[in-house]
């Protein structure tokens, strides 16, 4: 389907998608103008001479001049300079939506509030294995326009719900929403504008993949449409999910029939097993072979900061979860790696804290009271966890990641867990989840 040729194109907001959007239309040979409100946007300089900028403030004179806005997805639709445009009549879209009419290459479209990156990255690997020429991205590594020049057969792209609340009818071969909890709340208002935005990732869908331990992730879809599930459970027949032998061995499975014993995957805890699950469902929706896929999951190594095994010092071992930074995340990788480890008697130390996003973390007091030694907590918003956890296990203060660490190698002992997952944001301390990330890493690398 060829994009529509004639009026501007106004990219609001730069950053790494916005630039991708500029230069993507720009040579396609439209006219493109973008405006943003920093002063100094990042890419600023990333993006051809010609095209017109206005930067330090939303330009709403350029914006009800547009013939479409394509919205980067840090900026809010909710923004009043993009409601008066909305109002006028002009479309307001994502770079995705721009991606779907430019393509009619099938896409893999992948959302939830946790995992995502790990499955979109896995579910890739598989593919290349296969011998497809696959561009993966999206809100992971590379923009979804920036994938074009690849010339792919196929589309495997990471979607966020700020990215998909301005994309419309994706038609995508198989969608799949891994996960839903709080998250992005500032953003979206409550859990149901939080899921709207995730489930518009099924609009147009060819098959469905859905998590049949968390009933926010089935689509209302047509009948016709085909559907497979996956979970942590014995499946149905033609569905993914666990069997489980007397002895504790514990199998990948589809129906009856055992692939895989979870202990042969390199990356480990049972949320690592339903990431895996995830992925042979979407790859057999889109005809990879099975004993290829397999052999991937022996050998991928996991993303760094997600639940990333850093080192064993003394017996315990350190996992990084930077990028644990809302609460269904970092529930994940508790329960992960308690229920890993609690049958030698291991128990998990845990760094939380940092900005809590108004999350409520009492969601967190069942994992922590069943597999936490003791709770480190850190940063901002450490009051409002503390009071929403207190009770569950030991809770200790740090006033740096430093002594959070520190703290949590005297609390330990060998079959136990340190890990860092904090459920919260991390600017009140940190750049960023990857800055907090490599400092604990290398805090964990000078212990002996």
């Amino acid at each position: 389907m060829l994009i529509q040729r004639g009026g501007l194109k106004v990219v609001a907001g730069l950053g790494i998608s916005g630039v991708s959007a500029v230069n993507f239309l720009y040579e396609k040979g439209y006219r493109v103008a973008v405006t943003d409100s920093r002063a100094v946007p990042p890419g600023h300089d990333k993006i051809p001479s010609e095209v017109q900028t206005h930067f330090g403030v939303l330009d709403q004179d350029l914006l009800l001049s547009a013939e479409e806005i394509i919205i980067s997805p840090g900026l809010d639709p909710k923004l009043p300079e993009i409601q008066a445009a909305i109002a006028k009549g002009i479309p307001v879209i994502s770079e995705i939506q721009v991606l779907r009419r430019a393509t009619d290459k099938p896409i893999v479209g992948i959302t939830g509030s946790n995992a995502k990156s790990t499955v979109t990255t896995l579910i890739g690997l598989m593919a290349e294995q296969a011998g497809r020429k696959v561009a993966v991205g999206g809100n992971l590594g590379r923009p979804a326009l920036d994938l074009t020049k690849d010339d792919p057969e196929l589309y495997i792209l990471e979607l966020s719900s700020f990215q998909l609340e301005t994309t419309s009818n994706l038609n995508a071969e198989v969608a799949v929403v891994l996960n839903m909890s709080e998250d992005h709340l500032d953003r979206h208002g409550d859990m149901m504008g939080y899921h709207t935005a995730k489930h518009r990732i099924f609009q147009g869908v060819k098959k469905v993949v859905y998590n049949r331990d968390d009933s926010l992730t089935r689509p209302l879809v047509p009948d016709a449409t085909p559907m497979q599930s996956f979970g942590l459970n014995a499946p149905d027949i033609n569905q993914y999910g666990v069997l489980r032998d007397t002895d504790g061995t514990i199998w990948l499975a589809r129906g009856r029939e055992r692939l895989l014993k979870s202990s042969e995957m390199y990356i480990q805890g049972t949320h690592n097993v339903a990431n895996a699950l995830a992925c042979l469902a979407l790859g057999e929706a889109i005809g990879l072979p099975l004993e290829g896929m397999l052999e991937t999951l022996k050998t991928f190594k996991g993303l760094e900061h997600r639940c990333e095994f850093v080192k064993e010092v003394n017996g315990v071992r350190y996992y990084n979860d930077s990028k644990g930074t809302n609460i269904g995340a970092t529930l994940a990788a508790l329960d992960g790696l308690g229920a890993a480890i609690e049958a030698q008697g291991g128990k998990v130390a845990i760094i939380l804290g940092g900005q809590g996003k108004g999350q409520d973390f009492t969601a967190l007091r069942d994992s922590l009271s069943k597999f936490a030694q003791v709770a480190v907590l850190i940063g901002e918003d450490r009051p409002i966890i503390e009071t929403a956890i207190a009770g569950t296990t030991t809770l200790l203060h740090a006033e740096s990641l430093q002594e959070a660490v520190a703290l949590c190698q005297q609390c330990t002992q060998a079959q136990d867990v340190v890990l860092l997952s904090p459920a919260c944001a991390s600017f009140d301390m940190f750049s960023g989840y990857p800055e907090r990330g490599r400092q604990f890493v290398a805090l964990v690398n000078a212990l002996n």
